[in-house]
């Protein structure tokens, strides 16, 4: 088989829909022995038989990365399938409807657990494999509103605006992408992150293909949208790849062209 990722073992969370499925299904097209984590054992099984139908290697592992001990079992079960994790992408995440000051503490809690511990959850617990091999790929899933501000007028002209908790969550990604990218080097560990914006996923589209952030977007994009997971998926690729190699602590924004970032 040729490709960018051939032999490669990859792990990625919410690796069952959205941006996840399209990162799967693509590294396992280039070679990859892909691992899907996700909560949903249905959705998880479908993307893998789907992967083993076009001819790929794929396994499903259930996991909450918001729960230290699933995760923890998570990476002991891939594990006993191989001696070798070479990439992580760290994709799992998902957002609430309300926002600050009315967005409650089990909402932030929620919010922040997801997204920011179970990505330090997982980077944690497959770090001591990478630096035992003396190689690793580690690509987080950050997010626009992790350096975007908005003025009042913007605000109250938009329908909806990514919760507080989200953005705190998505800046802290960026913040440990660089701290873990600037210890990994001496162990031939690199750490980037991807920054999507307008991307239409089972969990964005509020129906007929609209973003639900869609009114905030039309009024920042340079480029017409919405971008769709493929144009994620095609980023985390060049990452996972040799392509990269001399990349880290970097961050692509896959946005349309963000117009103004704080």
């Amino acid at each position: 088989m040729s490709g960018k990722l051939v032999e490669k073992k990859a792990i990625i969370t919410g690796g069952s829909s959205g941006i996840g499925e399209a990162a799967a299904k693509l590294f396992a097209r280039q070679g990859a022995h892909v691992f899907i984590l996700s909560r949903s054992e249905e959705k998880g099984q479908r993307i893998k038989s789907q992967i083993r139908d076009e001819g790929g290697i794929a396994d499903y592992v259930s996991c909450d990365v918001g729960e230290i001990d699933q995760v923890e079992h998570a990476v002991t079960e891939i594990l006993n399938k191989t001696d070798v994790i070479d990439i992580l992408v760290n994709n799992a995440g998902g957002g609430v409807r309300t926002n600050f000051p009315n967005e409650k503490p089990s909402e932030w809690e929620r919010v922040i657990n997801v997204n920011l511990n179970g990505t330090y959850y997982m980077t944690n617990a497959v770090w001591p494999h990478m630096v035992k091999n003396n190689s690793g790929n580690i690509i987080n899933v950050s997010s626009v509103a992790a350096q975007l501000g908005f003025t009042s007028k913007l605000y109250s002209l938009s329908d909806l605006q990514p919760s507080a908790s989200y953005y705190a969550a998505k800046a802290g990604i960026d913040a440990f992408t660089r701290f873990a990218a600037s210890i990994g080097g001496q162990h031939n560990i690199r750490v980037n992150a991807i920054r999507p914006g307008q991307i239409i996923t089972p969990l964005t589209d509020t129906g007929g293909g609209h973003h639900v952030f869609e009114s905030f977007f039309d009024m920042t994009q340079i480029l017409d949208g919405p971008g769709y997971p493929n144009d994620v998926a095609n980023a985390l690729l060049f990452l996972a790849s040799e392509e990269s190699r001399f990349i880290t602590g970097e961050f692509i924004n896959v946005d349309g062209g963000i117009a103004a970032k704080l």
